[in-house]
């Protein structure tokens, strides 16, 4: 599967050709009721179902994959996308609790390559989270190279340095959890060597979207990208100072060293842990 291609036909499709067939059609409603945006109506129980201002559909899916007979023509959803879901095949909830029990911060990364099918799948996971109205606009960048890092991580070290000046000029140098001591620390930490800004990852994941729901897609998006990571055994960590620096720095700037062109909304560095938390504490 590529989703990136996916995304980019969605953000270029064409209005929906919405049909019923009714030779096939068991008029079950289901259809009606799935339907974010009411396009389906049934007057009552086991009556023929019509379709009704199809303008308005958001291509969300819903009522092709739910209609037990493929009777839904819809132009933008062919059958040939649609794939069986195998309940069986589903985790039990104490498998899934003890994936989010397991699921750390755990910025031990080692220097082992992470598998580009590893990256794929972590990917995928972040495209079929939800968005606002089925908008589809969070795009997810990879970047591997190390020089590249690199320029992220000094793009981070600079802007702290700005802004620890500046809040020494204004004379708030001690307010607020980003003091100007505490940027200092961190960027003369990574200049000794140890990496407090990307933790030494080999990879990071960058999360965009310009829409007006951007942040809250992305954040979604992240989190099934970050479950992923960890049933792959992989380590990811949520990197807020890089976001800290893009906040407050030349947002262009980093958006360059990216690759990316809309609003950076959350970044996750992935990396192969140099061991496994044994334990968990309740919360």
């Amino acid at each position: 599967m590529h989703p990136e291609t996916n995304q980019e036909q969605y953000l270029g499709k064409t209005m929906a050709e919405i049909n019923i067939n009714t030779d096939t059609c068991i008029m079950c409603g289901k259809c009606t009721q799935v339907c974010p945006p009411h396009i389906f109506m049934q007057r009552e129980k086991k009556t023929p179902i019509r379709v009704f201002k199809p303008e308005r559909c958001i291509d969300c899916g819903h009522c092709v994959d739910v209609c037990p007979t493929h009777s839904i023509e819809h132009s933008n959803i062919p059958y040939e996308k649609v794939h069986k879901i195998d309940y069986k095949d589903m985790p039990t909830p104490e498998q899934l609790m003890n994936l989010l029990h397991a699921r750390r911060s755990n910025r031990t990364f080692t220097d082992r390559t992470i598998q580009d099918s590893a990256f794929e799948q972590i990917i995928e996971a972040g495209y079929y989270a939800p968005t606002a109205v089925n908008n589809r606009q969070v795009k997810i960048t990879l970047l591997k190279d190390a020089d590249q890092l690199l320029q992220v991580k000094q793009y981070v070290m600079d802007t702290f340095l700005e802004m620890a000046a500046k809040m020494k000029a204004e004379n708030n140098a001690n307010e607020g959890y980003y003091n100007a001591a505490m940027l200092e620390g961190l960027v003369k930490s990574a200049t000794r060597g140890r990496d407090t800004i990307l933790r030494g990852c080999s990879a990071i994941l960058v999360f965009t979207s310009n829409h007006d729901m951007g942040i809250r897609d992305c954040q979604l998006a992240y989190q099934n990208s970050s479950l992923m990571a960890q049933a792959l055994g992989i380590s990811q960590v949520y990197l807020g100072y890089v976001l800290n620096a893009y906040t407050n720095g030349d947002q262009k700037k980093l958006e360059e060293i990216m690759g990316v062109t809309d609003h950076i909304q959350a970044v996750m560095a992935l990396g192969i842990p140099a061991f496994r938390y044994t334990n968990y504490t309740e919360r």
